[in-house]
């Protein structure tokens, strides 16, 4: 087969080179310019070179695949340039160390931070314009390339050429130097610090799994521990050269130091264990040694009023977990401290009171005393003015310690609870404290209101009743509170009504109806009682009958009033006889079925009584009034022995002793006595003193105030008191298992101390004693494992 020629080609069918790829000039050559301009950068001149030039060079080797030469020749620069600018700036500014004065050390201290802001601006500076030149490596090369931006890798490089040993560490030493020298109380400046402190902040160490800034790698430790150090030593110091209140103002003082130099010259990051430093070392090592420091620990700012002072206390100690326990235990103590020794003050000085005897008018005229001795007063009137005085002084107690509370202790709840754990544990270590709470009322509510106001009677009420809710024996508060109630009544000794029912009220709101029940009821008594007495005088004057005396009647229910006033005999004259009668007939026409029994000991009598001098208007006791109508058919001169005496009115002893010794031997003396004396003997006898003679026409005689117990009367009263506890203790017991039917031991004994915590703290042994009388009586069972009980219907 004949092979065909190839065929020619004309001209235009010529073949063409290949195409050459690549820029015109060579990379070394384009480098070279870019590093040249980058130096150029670097040394501040930028400003004579072209931007777009510059970048175009950086363009065309990442274009043309020379980005790692790229990238490495610009790091090799900065690296270059950081290495030069540590040696003409950082080195030379190194602290000579040779001085200890603190003006010139600061001033080094200043200079090597102010260099290594310097290096920081002048590197960051040039390194910006370098990232705008080298952008688009950064977006290309890198990226594929799995390095750093030049940003990045420049920062990287300051860390490595200048945060390097020795010049990080004098660095931290100059930052230390600084903060320790204005501690000492230096000026110094602290945009240094700051400038400084922020390059640490913006350097981040890479090494470890999360980025963290080389401030809290490096500079924070070093603080917190030069902190410590200094703080430790610092707390010593000021507890052997201050007192508390002073101790108080510099540890306050630090505090606020701190929170600013954290703020000016550190960071916020590291506020917080700044803060748990000077809390550990200046407020929690030193708790109990500020509060029990002699002459000015808590005790003593309590007794300064030094409001001021308790709340910077406060404050302080509210920044720390063991603060506020300890501050609540050292009130507890003193409280309880001050409360003691206002029991003991009264124990010291009290008694045991005897009778007592209250008078009121003007001083009788110098007849009238003849050569009576001045006599100190009774051992009655002196308990009670111990009395009223120890509730005075609890009060006073209570509204100083309040006073603190709300502005010192700004109202905290846990303090107040330890506050009233606290009056509570002392007020009922004083036994008579029920009693002595009866008898302030019921001096304030017989003459200690007088001339105050509504809002200032409520005031002193809701004082009392504070005192009252510490109270743990409310019945035993109860039963004085119901015997000083009804003498109010009956004598007519309340100055205001709506004060007696204000207080009522609160002990209901206190202790629930149950508590005020029968106290209502004898308001109610006197209320029907009112009724009945006008009720009688219409009775006699539509009858047209005319009695010699005229009585006035008070009708109580015995459930509702005291009856530890028992019903003591007494023979009445024939003028009393014939009214008391009139009335029973009466009152029992319109009650069917009723009982009256009365109750001489607890009434009084206005009688005129013709003297030599004048005719005065007495007002004495229903005992005292017979007594003294055993005198009118006898001559002046003539005498009735005490048997006499005795056995005309079988007033009992001690009942006769004491209202003859109020008719002989008191202020007025309406009667003789035969021997003259103080006190009354069987062996005595009495005559009419007709030479009496005083400026006033009406005298009141022997009205016997409200009185303390003697030893006789508190022991009968403990014994009744202890009676009543323990029926009510048996009808809980039996109300609780009506109800519950089964129970365990304890849980019936929580659940029978729960309700009648109100009224008393029961004793668990007691509680089990009437659950054993119960089972005797069968109205329980015990249960076959001998834990339970059942209630047997």
């Amino acid at each position: 087969m004949a092979s065909v020629p190839p065929r020619i080609r004309g001209p235009k069918g010529r073949i063409k080179p290949v195409k050459k790829h690549g820029p015109d000039i060579s990379m070394d050559e384009t480098w070279a310019k870019l590093s040249r301009n980058i130096i150029e950068i670097q040394n501040h001149n930028a400003a004579s070179l072209s931007y777009e030039e510059n970048h175009r060079y950086a363009y065309n080797m990442v274009l043309y695949k020379h980005g790692e030469k790229l990238y490495k020749g610009s790091t090799q620069l900065v690296a270059e340039n950081l290495d030069k600018l540590a040696k003409e700036f950082l080195i030379p500014a190194f602290p000579a160390g040779v001085t200890s004065d603190p003006v010139q050390k600061s001033q080094e201290g200043e200079m090597l931070l102010k260099a290594l802001k310097k290096v920081w601006d002048d590197h960051t500076s040039s390194l910006s314009k370098l990232r705008d030149v080298l952008k688009y490596m950064d977006r290309v090369y890198t990226a594929n390339a799995g390095v750093p931006q030049i940003w990045d890798a420049g920062l990287i490089l300051f860390i490595k050429h200048i945060i390097r040993p020795p010049i990080e560490d004098h660095v931290i030493s100059a930052i230390l130097t600084l903060i320790q020298i204005e501690r000492d109380g230096y000026t110094i400046n602290r945009s240094s610090v700051k400038g400084c402190v922020d390059v640490f902040l913006q350097l981040m160490d890479n090494t470890s799994r999360e980025e963290v800034p080389l401030y809290r790698r490096d500079i924070e430790p070093a603080v917190l521990k030069e902190s410590e150090a200094f703080y430790k030593r610092e707390g010593e110091r000021l507890l052997e050269t201050c007192d508390a209140p002073e101790y108080l103002r510099r540890v306050e003082a630090r505090f606020q130091e701190e929170e600013s130099r954290t703020h000016h010259i550190l960071s916020t990051l590291t506020s917080l264990p700044l803060q748990r430093i000077l809390e550990q070392h200046l407020v929690s090592a030193h708790l109990w040694t500020v509060v029990n420091m002699p002459n000015s620990g808590l005790d003593a700012m309590i007794d300064s009023d030094k409001i001021e002072d308790l709340g910077l206390l406060y404050r302080l100690f509210a920044r720390v977990s063991a603060g506020l326990p300890c501050l609540r235990k050292s009130l507890r103590e003193t409280v309880i401290r001050r409360g003691k020794e206002i029991n003991d003050a009264n124990a010291g000085l009290g008694g045991d009171g005897g009778e007592s005897q209250e008078e009121e008018g003007a001083e009788p005229s110098a007849k009238a005393r003849g050569k009576a001795k001045a006599r100190p007063p009774n051992a009655a009137a002196q308990t009670l003015a111990l009395a009223l005085k120890w509730v005075q002084d609890i009060l006073d107690l209570k509204d100083k310690f309040d006073r603190i509370w709300s502005k010192a202790f700004v109202g905290d709840r846990d303090l107040e609870s330890g506050l009233n754990e606290a009056f509570e544990t002392f007020i009922n270590l004083n036994e008579k404290s029920p009693e002595y709470i009866s008898l302030f009322i019921d001096d304030n509510l017989k003459k200690g209101l007088k001339g105050k106001s509504d809002t200032e009677v409520d005031i002193v009420l809701d004082k009392t009743i504070t005192v009252f809710r510490f109270v743990t024996d409310k019945d035993v508060f109860e039963r004085y509170y119901k015997g000083h109630l009804a003498k109010r009544l009956l004598l007519g000794r309340s100055v205001s009504d709506d004060a007696e029912r204000g207080m009522l009220a609160k002990l209901k709101v206190e202790c629930g109806y149950q508590f005020t029940q029968k106290l209502e009821g004898m308001f109610h008594d006197m209320k029907i009682s009112a009724e009945t007495m006008q009720a009688y005088r219409d009775h006699l004057a539509k009858s047209a009958i005319e009695q010699d005396i005229e009585i006035s009647v008070t009708v109580m229910t015995s459930t509702f009033w005291p009856m530890s006033h028992s019903a003591a005999s007494c023979t009445f004259p024939e003028q009393l006889i014939g009214a008391s009668k009139s009335f029973e007939r009466f009152y029992l026409s319109r009650h069917s079925g009723r009982r009256l029994t009365w109750q001489p000991s607890l009434g009084n009598a206005d009688v005129r009584v013709k003297f030599k001098s004048r005719k005065h208007d007495l007002n004495v006791s229903t005992f005292a009034l017979v007594i003294l109508l055993l005198f009118e058919d006898i001559l002046d001169e003539q005498f009735l022995t005490y048997e006499e005496i005795a056995s005309a009115t079988a007033i009992p002893d001690v009942e006769l002793k004491r209202q003859l010794q109020s008719l002989a031997c008191a202020k007025y003396k309406i009667l003789k006595k035969h021997p003259p004396g103080r006190d009354v003997h069987a062996g005595d006898s009495f005559s009419f003193n007709a030479d009496f003679s005083a400026p006033l026409q009406k005298i009141k005689i022997s009205t016997v105030a409200s009185r303390v117990e003697n030893t006789e009367e508190r022991k009968e009263t403990k014994d009744r008191i202890d009676e009543e506890r323990r029926h009510q203790t048996e009808a809980c017991i039996v109300r609780i298992m009506k109800n519950r039917k089964q129970m365990t031991h304890n849980d019936l004994v929580n659940e029978v101390t729960r309700q009648l915590a109100s009224r008393f703290q029961p004793n668990p042994m007691a509680i089990k004693k009437r659950i054993e009388g119960l089972i005797e009586r069968e109205y329980l069972e015990r249960c076959e494992d001998r834990k339970s009980y059942n209630y047997l219907a």
